[in-house]
């Protein structure tokens, strides 16, 4: 019987040493890009990341026009990131998510894995239940999720040498008007800008502060 290779795709050094390496970007450096190579896989981490039930109550919109992103800054505490990131990625829950929404990701999971929707009905009962608590209950549920998105980009991110900072400082329902979030059906949760760090930003070089692991970690044997 074959073995399973126990062998990591990257060693425990090199993560630790990129998540040491990252912080959260105040000053990006406006003149550098990230190439379309390594943006198409932030893009792709994205789309797969983890959710409840695999439901995926979201949708990330890239904010790629200049003027627009200048509307969005006074909106963002006048931030200079939001204009001079590379990227700028608002992350954003889709209201209101109903039994409906859960019979198209049945109906999806059904023909990706080859199966029939029928054996799918004990998964799609469950979930459905779920999907008739208040909306309220369910959009507070859905903005957890987008924080898992967030935390797989910011990660990624870090893996590929791409700096990026999470933002909560911004009036979101100013981001959905401006961006026409809501006649679409969603809200603005959270943003992240993406790039690459300015000389000029005095944090890239702060010691990180974080307590020490017996403070925030206990192993319950």
């Amino acid at each position: 019987m074959p073995t399973l290779s126990v062998e990591s795709p990257i060693s425990p050094a090199s993560l630790i040493d990129q998540l040491r390496w990252r912080y959260a970007t105040k000053v990006f450096d406006p003149a550098r890009k990230i190439p379309a190579a390594l943006w198409t896989a932030l893009e792709e981490a994205l789309v797969l990341a983890p959710s409840s039930f695999g439901l995926q109550p979201w949708k990330f919109f890239v904010v790629q026009n200049k003027a627009v992103r200048e509307k969005l800054r006074p909106a963002a505490w006048n931030q200079s990131q939001i204009t001079d990131a590379s990227h700028l990625v608002v992350f954003a829950i889709k209201k209101n998510l109903n039994v409906e929404d859960v019979r198209k990701f049945i109906a999806l999971t059904a023909k990706v894995r080859g199966v029939t929707v029928e054996s799918l009905a004990p998964y799609q009962k469950m979930m459905e239940g779920f999907a008739a608590h208040p909306p309220l209950d369910i959009n507070v549920w859905a903005a957890r999720q987008v924080y898992i998105a967030l935390g797989t980009f910011l990660t990624s991110a870090a893996l590929l040498g791409v700096d990026a900072c999470p933002m909560e400082g911004f009036a979101p329902g100013t981001f959905d008007e401006i961006l026409g979030l809501d006649k679409k059906g969603y809200a603005t949760v959270v943003v992240a800008t993406a790039g690459y760090r300015s000389a000029e930003d005095k944090y890239a070089a702060a010691p990180k502060v974080r307590y020490e692991k017996s403070a925030v970690l206990e192993v319950l044997n």
